[in-house]
């Protein structure tokens, strides 16, 4: 058989997952445990083999990118570890049920009691990114050296010198993705060439341009409100669901400028990290950059949830970005009055257990 038998709870256990615990390892329940859009999540309770008690998180995943997720989950939360330990849960395996023909994959971690409630102390949660991102890529490239996901999209993470090259093979994905799911729109694909072709080489080449450099930093890859916790013992702030690459650290803080953002949004967030970690040259381009990298994350969700306002936002301020670096006479012109960040207009994220 290749399930665990007579263990409590209402979350059946493959034994796939018992092979990643430690050899003797009795399970002793496994409930359902949390929301999650993309995964079915569990807290396994069991009996080491030294009698001591744990609890366990099991994520399991299936379709589009599965093993990415898991796989790429369980090698983030390893190198933010090396790099931070305690900032995320401390991941124990991954794998690929037996015997399941729905190809059913894994990831197992520490189990955190958390509350996802309360925000982070600004000074104590900004040092601890900024020292995050102060870890960098031992080869000097931008990337990461298994695929990663943010949601469930997969993203193109090959080794890269060029930041602008690597950004834009990472936004070609989400492009894809919405299409994928929302069909095409001319204008919007042209503002995306546009965006491409001559946006991204001038404002993000500009990183690595006249004697200017960046370093590969460590990014958590899906970093918002939604993805820490305050552990309910310690009250010290934990991350979870990691997607991590080596990029611009400024890439980090994209999710932070969308219609779902809800705390890290206020200023005293950015202004911690930057009495700490600098803007890049130029800075005067900080902002340029930042809705760019917002444009990341709002076609993700757009691929991931059809008919959002995300699409139509992401567009926007493509067309602004496309004046500004590229004119291009035959786009659509920009509108302020769809621009959130004139407007101030919050969209809140809600999430639903798959089911």
């Amino acid at each position: 058989m290749s399930w665990e038998i007579g263990i409590k709870g209402n979350f059946p256990i493959n034994k796939a997952v018992v092979e990643v615990m430690p050899s003797g390892t009795r399970i002793v329940s496994a409930e359902s445990s949390g929301v999650s859009t993309w995964t079915k999540i569990a807290r396994v309770s069991v009996i080491l083999p030294d009698g001591s008690p744990k609890k366990y998180f099991l994520k399991c995943a299936t379709g589009q990118s599965a093993r990415a997720m898991v796989e790429g989950e369980f090698h983030s939360a390893s190198t933010i570890n090396e790099a931070l330990s305690g900032f995320v849960p401390k991941p124990f395996g991954w794998g690929r049920y037996h015997n399941d023909g729905s190809l059913v994959y894994f990831f197992l971690g520490d189990f955190h009691d958390m509350d996802l409630s309360i925000a982070p102390d600004p000074e104590n949660f900004m040092s601890k990114i900024a020292k995050l991102h102060q870890s960098t890529s031992a080869n000097g490239m931008f990337g990461f050296h298994v695929p990663t996901v943010c949601g469930k999209m997969e993203r193109t993470v090959t080794w890269e010198e060029s930041w602008a090259k690597s950004f834009t093979h990472q936004l070609k994905d989400v492009i894809r993705y919405d299409n994928e799911t929302n069909g095409p729109w001319p204008e919007y694909d042209a503002a995306c060439k546009q965006l491409i072709n001559v946006v991204i080489p001038r404002l993000l080449g500009a990183l690595q341009s006249e004697g200017r450099k960046v370093t590969p930093s460590l990014i958590h890859g899906d970093l918002w409100e939604n993805n820490v916790g305050s552990h309910k013992e310690t009250r010290e702030a934990v991350l979870f669901d990691p997607g991590c690459t080596y990029a611009h650290n400024e890439m980090e803080f994209g999710t932070w400028r969308c219609t779902w953002a809800s705390y890290f949004n206020t200023p005293i967030y950015m202004q911690m990290y930057q009495g700490l970690i600098k803007p890049s040259e130029p800075v005067e381009e900080w902002d340029d950059r930042n809705r760019l990298y917002s444009i990341h994350p709002y076609l993700n969700d757009s691929a991931g949830h059809p008919g959002s306002a995300s699409r139509k936002i992401a567009y926007n301020d493509m067309l602004y970005l496309c004046e500004k670096y590229g004119p291009l006479d035959s786009l659509e012109r920009y509108d302020p009055g769809q621009d959130v960040s004139v407007t101030g207009a919050r969209i809140p994220f809600v999430i639903k257990q798959l089911e």
